[in-house]
Parts: C-alpha cells; structure tokens; sequence
C-alpha cells in the first residue's frame, strides 16, 4: 500500500495541534490511506513539541523534528521533506486552514498518475483590502519571474517522491516552496479549494514579516529591482538633456540662469536615485553574502518517531 507524508510546519500551535492530528487521522483512516504526519516544530515557545512527543509515542504514524530555534516555515517544509518516507508528500499548514478533504482530493490525483498536484485557492479567506491588494502585486511580480501563474498559489501542495528529491537536491540557501515546486516541471494538475478560518489562534504572520518574505523571494527569483537602477538611470540621462537643452537656449537667448533653486532639486533627486540604487544592489549582494556562506538551512536538536 502507498504511503502518504503529510509535512506539517509548526509554530506554537499549542491551541490546535490535537485537533489537527483528529482531524487528520480521520479522514485518513476513513479513506483506508497508510499515511505518516510529520510535524516539524519551528522552535516554539508554546507547549507543542510537548504535545507532538506524547502523540508520537501514543501513534506510530505520527513523528517529530524540533529545531534548534525558529529558522522559519520554508525551513521547516524542507526538514519535513527531507524525513518524508512516503510515495508522495503532502505539505499543508497546522492550522486547519487547508481543509483535509482536500488533500484525500488530491491523493486520490496522485494514485491516477499526476506528479505534482497543487492547491489553489478559490478564495483568500478573510484579509483587509491592503493585505489582498499587496498579495496580488507581489504574486504579479513572482509571475512575471518564473513564468509561471502564481496568482492563486499556496504552500498546500501535494508532490510524488520524484519531485521531492529534485526539490531537496537544490542546493539554495533561501527558498522559497510555492516557486521552486512549481519551476521544477513534472506532470501537474490543480485543485480548488476554499481557505478555512482558522479555529484557534491567530496568524503568527506579521505585516513585517510579510514584508520581509515577499522582498527577499523577489530578489531570490527576479531581477525586477535590478531593473530599476538602469530605469532611473535613464530617468536621469532624460532629465539632464532636457534641462542641458533649457540652459542652452536661455543663454544663447542672453537670461541668466535663475538662482540655485534647480540646481538643489537636481542634487537631491540625483542624490536619492543613486542611494535608493545602491541599496537595491547592496540587497542583492547581501542575498549572494548569504549564498556563498553555506550554513544549513535549519539545526535540528531532537526528534520523534523517525
């Protein structure tokens, strides 16, 4: 009988993490799939890798991997499917969001020959106007880099062994699932599914947080802000012509140039390209500071049921 992984990144969901594992069990067991649950604790400060080694030593199907500290969920995704023993893995989050009949949906694809069976959303769930409008904007631009429609993309995916093994043989520092799993190819199909209110908690995302996510994976897979210094530049090359062309005919016309009023408004948007330039490629620099470093992209300090 095939085997399921179910990679489930985890971050003090202490509120949650029992009903999850219910949940899970018994969709799984209903549908009679030999399934393992992998619960991957991103250095919680909560009380659930507690719960995760008393389910792990009560379930054989149920194990876990606890970081060293919190190393972030594209972090843990890989711990997780790096320890996946299953046929095909399945990644979804703890949180109850991604529905579980939805990943039986998707098992079942698997079993009819498809390699990579994504999770779309038909819906984003209950987010401010500003939160939805800079999602569309950043999976615009990550579109627009891989070549691929990432508008509705999630991290709820399901992958056979084969596309497990070439996404862990990529050797990047910084990852990022929803992209790479979607560059790499293979036979794919799509499934709908309606994002779920959380039941319990809140979202341990913050708009920094965000922020920080969205910037670093546009560096890590566009070099759109690349693009900008040599837009500005032209700006600038523009801009000089046209006031070079104003100087000129006002001094042929014999009128003195009018005070330094110009000059100082030229000074401070030049000053402020040629900064906002440098920070843009000290950013990528960093990124590639980052790469050649080499560090492992998480310590794992214990484990259960592995």
């Amino acid at each position: 009988m095939s085997l399921l992984s179910v990679v489930l990144p985890t971050y003090n969901e202490e509120s949650i993490l029992l009903k999850t594992i219910l949940m899970l069990k018994n969709h799984l067991e209903n549908e009679n799939i030999n399934y393992q649950l992998i619960f991957v604790d991103d250095g919680s400060l909560d009380g659930s890798w507690n719960l995760i080694l008393h389910a792990s030593g009560e379930d054989p199907h149920i194990s876990g991997i606890h970081f060293s500290r919190n190393f972030g969920k594209e972090a843990a995704v890989f711990a997780g499917l790096a320890h996946a023993k299953g046929d095909c893995c399945a990644v979804m989050d703890c949180d109850l969001q991604h529905p579980p009949a939805t990943l039986i949906q998707m098992f079942r694809l698997w079993e009819q020959g498809y390699e990579v069976v994504e999770g779309v959303k038909r819906n984003r769930g209950k987010e401010s106007v500003i939160h939805r409008a800079s999602a569309v904007l950043f999976y615009k631009i990550m579109s627009k880099a891989t070549k691929m429609d990432m508008s509705a993309a999630s991290d709820f995916k399901l992958l056979d062994k084969k596309a497990v093994g070439q996404l862990l043989n990529m050797p990047e520092h910084n990852t990022f699932f929803r992209a790479m799993s979607s560059w790499i190819g293979f036979k794919t199909i799509r499934v709908e599914y309606d994002v779920r209110e959380r039941e319990s908690g809140r979202s341990k995302w913050s708009t920094r947080s965000l922020i920080h996510y969205a910037v670093t994976n546009i560096a890590a897979y566009s070099s759109l802000p690349m693009q900008f210094v040599t837009g500005a530049g032209v700006f600038s090359f523009l801009l000089s012509l046209v006031l070079g062309a104003q100087t000129l005919i006002r001094y042929c016309r014999g009128h003195a140039v009018e005070g330094f009023t110009t000059v100082i408004l030229l000074i401070l948007l030049l000053g402020s390209i040629i900064m906002i330039s440098l920070g843009i490629i000290g950013y990528y620099i960093a990124q590639i500071y980052e790469e050649i470093k080499a560090r492992p992209r998480y310590i794992i300090s214990k484990t259960t049921g592995l």
